[in-house]
């Protein structure tokens, strides 16, 4: 492993005295699943590289290890176009009641889950109570949080009743969230997969890959296209990029921004989803000095935003100093100057927490060493420190060891990404530093009882846009005093590059990838 990273800091080195400027990338745009042209595309075996292994197969565990399969493996009971548009998919119809306080959903007739058996009402009900479940509904139970109780008036129906009257983007997220689980399979689905998806698993081996074979009795008629899906976990970008190139696979998936500029210009397809996800440097207020709020506040200025994304990202995003994008409806553009690199007022406001240097000094940053814009990120951050006098180590970690103490909460500090970050601003609780209750980092109860109340006045407030806006204003105050997360800048996750003979590329709202649409030319 430490051969490895120090290959990836010989890299970076290049990368430092070479990214002075943002580039841009054109080519291929967000390819709508309907909108595939999948007619004049022909089968065969989608080689597909990625570069981490995934969790488990339990469409809950909605972490971006999975992206690659989550939609390969399940479908949603709704999907959004990519311009946020509520669109059918499991389901054929919903209808929210006129008080906003439920909503009926109808199923299609013709869906069968991998085992055989068809898609009932009480899939979707067994589905909803895993969800429910604080110990099993992972990044999905915070979602949950809005719903008192749901009834199945038959096979094809069910309703689900709201704690509130809830805004109507709030439950479409909950549809697009909601990928059905067949009920018998509940209980094995982290190492079974049982959905209703375009491919079934074919065969695993841990830690090298994966093969996905389509399913006989999908019910998107001419889809899946390719036959099979083999997937191949790389442990550096670099090395899947030397794949594509010499032919050896035919697509990478979740590759870097600045790899995607290069293989642009060597006249490979770039597809961007519209999806971005926001970097946070996570901070575990539980532990040693971010236990104090005046340190964890210092990172809101010690940032150099500009200097991330350029470098990190090959300028590909926004700056942020939220964990929105600029299409969600809770981003402040305000944030980003009140907040804009001042080392000088970080330094003010670690003076003032009154930690001694050796308490300042004393953790680790946690580092994804297969990520080079996480490392970048984590460099760039340990020099700010180190200009001010607080020297860090950078505990860096690979794949599945690295995936493991983040989702564990096992951790002093680390950068990791938020997605959902464009749709209804609570969701961003469902990943695990701003899950409200069963934070896998910052434990129960929870630290920072008046983020809570601010998520909890968010999801209950539907009335007049100047009381939306006024809920979606305090959430944000709130995140910058509590300061348990800083983000630095939105991205492009997901990232498709893709051989000039491929077709039908395609991602869905969030980034994840979608192969039931490509095929070869």
């Amino acid at each position: 492993m430490k051969t490895q990273f120090l290959r990836t800091l010989r890299r970076l080195g290049f990368l430092f005295l070479a990214a002075t400027a943002p580039v841009a990338i054109g080519g291929a745009s967000f390819i709508a699943p309907a909108q595939a042209e999948e007619a004049a595309l022909k089968g065969g075996t989608l080689r597909v590289a990625v570069l981490s292994d995934l969790t488990n197969f339990d469409p809950h565990q909605f972490s971006t290890v999975n992206f690659h399969l989550i939609k390969n493996l399940y479908d949603s009971l709704i999907e959004y176009s990519p311009e946020g548009e509520a669109v059918p998919s499991l389901a054929t119809a919903w209808a929210i009641a006129p008080d906003n306080q439920s909503v009926t959903v109808t199923l299609r007739d013709d869906v069968s889950f991998a085992s055989g058996a068809k898609l009932t009402s009480a899939d979707v009900a067994a589905t909803l109570a895993k969800a429910a479940d604080p110990d099993r509904g992972k990044n999905v139970y915070a979602t949950m949080s809005i719903v008192k109780d749901w009834t199945t008036p038959d096979d094809k129906t069910i309703t689900i009743n709201f704690k509130a009257p809830v805004p109507q983007r709030q439950i479409t997220d909950l549809l697009q969230f909601t990928l059905p689980i067949e009920a018998k399979g509940i209980d094995t689905v982290e190492t079974v997969p049982a959905g209703t998806g375009p491919y079934l698993l074919d065969s695993r081996a841990v830690g090298q890959g994966l093969t996905l074979k389509a399913n006989p009795n999908y019910w998107r008629k001419g889809q899946p296209i390719a036959e099979k899906v083999d997937f191949t976990i790389f442990s550096e970008d670099s090395s899947a990029s030397a794949a594509l190139e010499s032919g050896a696979i035919d697509l990478i998936y979740g590759g870097s921004s600045r790899s995607a500029v290069r293989l642009q210009d060597a006249g490979f397809q770039v597809l961007r989803g519209s999806g971005p996800l926001v970097q946070v440097f996570r901070m575990n207020s539980t532990r040693g000095p971010f236990q104090n709020a005046k340190f964890r506040q210092g990172f809101n200025y010690l940032m150099d935003r500009e200097g991330m994304l350029r470098v990190g990202y090959a300028g590909l995003g926004e700056v942020v100093a939220l964990p929105w994008a600029p299409a969600s409806p809770a981003f402040d553009a305000s944030y980003v100057e009140e907040f804009a690199y001042n080392p000088e007022k970080a330094k003010e406001l670690f003076a003032a927490s009154g930690l001694s240097p050796a308490e300042l000094s004393g953790w680790k940053l946690l580092v994804w060493g297969n990520d080079e814009p996480s490392v970048v990120l984590s460099q760039i951050l340990q020099s700010a420190l180190a200009e001010l006098g607080i020297n860090i180590e950078l505990d860096v970690r690979q794949g599945a060891e690295y995936t493991e103490a983040q989702l564990a909460g096992d951790y002093d500090a680390t950068f990791g990404a938020v997605g959902n970050v464009q749709k209804f601003p609570s969701r961003v609780a469902t990943n695990s530093i701003y899950r409200v209750v069963k934070n896998p980092v910052l434990k129960d109860p929870h630290p920072h009882p008046e983020y809570v109340d601010a998520i909890n006045r968010v999801n209950t407030t539907s009335g007049p846009e100047a009381d939306v806006k006024a809920a979606y204003d305090h959430l944000n105050r709130v995140l910058v005093e509590t300061a348990f997360a800083v983000p630095t800048n939105s991205y492009d996750t997901g990232l498709v590059v893709a051989a000039p003979n491929l077709g039908g590329l395609a991602l869905d709202i969030d980034n994840l990838f979608v192969a039931r649409t490509v095929g070869f030319q």
